[in-house]
């Protein structure tokens, strides 16, 4: 039997009963000795002894929106390559600002500025910042209006961030608006769809998916560069970022495909003491993935783990400068967002095996960073720093890909958006105040012996309070347990859900022939059928 099918279209009862089958396949009796039967005489696939209990499917344990994943067809891999599309052209602009922010330096630096680099470099804080911060904002955004028009919005404004920006080069506080702020708010409305559609199309194969859509971001980071610099050299400033507006309109275009086969949460009740302001709230608000401890210890120790997180990546040029004169300072952060992107193909395969628990996964891949963190001051090799690198973007690569996964693991596709969005928006604190404390440590010291240190610990302590999560259990995952209907020796069929008690007999089977039904809430249903003995002659 294919993988939540029902027993029978006349088993699948509203009630939770399973009523007897009047087709050609016979009815469900017991012989006496505890083995079940049909009444044409055939042995069921599921027999019960006296020693071991052996479990049937249930009708009921099918997609709670009676609808699952398709897992592939041309919809779902167009989904996967407009979100691929998606969040490469966002983090690819992002993380290539550095190409802007040479040219932009220097015109500010001929126009006087004595502050150039620390001004061009906010622009770009600024567009992270946002991104990660209004993704809270994209999550609630995308419950009450969609998936489409929370991205098609995104769209718009990344898209008018970069042309406005084109227009006021030569005024830097007018960029801090239009790229920083208005740029990294359209990221942020695209970013957090892009990564929950996701788990509508595809649910076997969501950890491949979302490594292969998260290394979009590898791919284009590694593309943009050299085009980027060719274009400022060939055409200035302001038509380069004409041209990322055009870039940033393929989100548009991506938004269209961006259909959901989920329903949206259910609006809250109205109940007796509850304010105005209290209901307003909730509607906005998925309040129930917040009554999930395990949502809440995960939420909460990532960013705390994400507090040194961005540090090598800000400060590590600066350190190749410092410790290793000569070399070249470009290469550790290319080896590390090349193995970025390997390592999210690689890990998203390996989160899909059977087996796998993915919540283990990702505390690896954190103490893996935290521990290549602790390590980097302590080498003297320029070659085991590269090494390093690569183990750094490899595990980096991992602990992005499994971000979308475990939050449809844990809060299921109708909280997945706000769970991706709140998750992001408490870590742009941390991620923002990483590098700027380990840059005041550096300057006061001169080393980055103890910055580099202290960025290392917080990933090792985040995944050791990670593991608070199978501490905890959450009686809203008991309700949504799968259930299983188990043949018992006596003949009757009881039903029980995963690391629960069997509840009272789903349906009881009388010796005499006479079958008891019993309602799968434990109520015995009054009612009494006779089986039918033409039938039970015929078999």
């Amino acid at each position: 039997m294919a993988e939540h099918e029902p027993l029978n279209e006349t088993l699948n009862h509203p009630n939770g009963r399973i009523l007897r089958s009047n087709g050609h396949n016979g009815q469900l009796t017991s012989n006496g000795n505890g083995q079940l039967t049909h009444s044409n005489g055939k042995a069921p696939s599921i027999q019960a002894n006296g020693t071991q209990t052996q479990h049937i499917e249930a009708p009921c344990c099918r997609d709670i929106h009676g609808k699952e994943p398709p897992d592939g067809g041309i919809k779902a891999w167009l989904v996967m390559i407009s979100a691929f599309l998606c969040n490469g052209v966002i983090f690819g602009f992002i993380n290539t600002y550095g190409v802007l922010h040479t040219l932009l330096a220097s015109r500010l630096t001929a126009s006087g500025d004595t502050e150039a680099s620390s001004k061009a470099a906010l622009v770009g804080s600024l567009a992270i910042g946002t991104t990660f911060l209004f993704s809270t904002v994209a999550g609630c955004l995308t419950d009450k209006i969609g998936l489409r028009l929370t991205t098609f919005a995104g769209g718009v404004l990344t898209a008018g961030g970069l042309l406005l920006s084109s227009f006021c080069t030569e005024n830097i506080s007018a960029l801090y608006f239009t790229y920083g702020i208005m740029f990294g708010l359209g990221a942020a409305l695209a970013y957090t769809p892009t990564l929950a559609i996701l788990g509508h199309y595809f649910k076997r194969y969501l950890g491949k998916v979302s490594g292969f859509v998260t290394a979009g971001s590898s791919v284009f980071t590694a593309i943009l560069p050299p085009c980027l610099e060719s274009s400022l050299k060939s055409y200035g400033l302001e038509a380069t970022l004409r041209l990322m507006s055009l870039g940033a309109a393929f989100v548009i275009v991506c938004s269209f495909v961006y259909k959901p086969l989920h329903p949206p949460p259910e609006p809250p009740k109205k109940k007796p003491g509850r304010s105005r302001f209290n209901l307003f709230l909730r509607s906005i608000v998925n309040v129930e993935i917040w009554k999930r401890k395990r949502y809440v210890i995960w939420a909460l120790c990532v960013p705390l783990a994400l507090f040194g997180y961005f540090v090598p990546y800000v400060h590590m040029m600066e350190f190749v400068k410092t410790v290793f004169p000569g070399k070249d300072v470009n290469l550790p952060v290319m080896f590390i967002g090349i193995t970025s992107g390997i390592g999210r193909l690689i890990f998203g395969v390996i989160a899909d095996m059977p087996g796998v628990n993915r919540m283990y996964l990702q505390q690896l891949s954190l103490v893996c960073i935290g521990l290549m963190t602790l390590m980097l001051p302590l080498t003297s090799s320029y070659g085991v720093l590269l090494f390093f690198a690569l183990l750094m973007g490899l595990f980096d690569g991992c602990f992005i890909s499994l971000l979308g996964p475990i939050a449809y693991e844990i809060c299921g596709p109708s909280g997945a958006t706000q769970a991706i969005g709140f998750l992001l928006g408490l870590s742009s604190i941390p991620l923002t105040l990483g590098p700027p404390v380990a840059g005041m440590i550096f300057d006061s010291t001169g080393s980055y012996t103890v910055p580099f240190i202290l960025a290392g610990l917080p990933p090792l302590v985040g995944s050791s309070l990670l593991f608070l999560v199978k501490c905890v259990k959450d009686d809203r995952d008991a309700a949504t347990e799968v259930p299983r209907a188990i043949a018992l020796p006596n003949g009757d069929i009881e039903i029980a859900t995963n690391g629960t008690k069997p509840q009272a007999p789903l349906m009881g089977i009388a010796q005499n022939g006479v079958k008891s039904p019993a309602l799968s809430n434990g109520n015995g249903d009054t009612t009494t059928e006779k089986l039918n003995d033409s039938e039970g002659s015929a078999s």
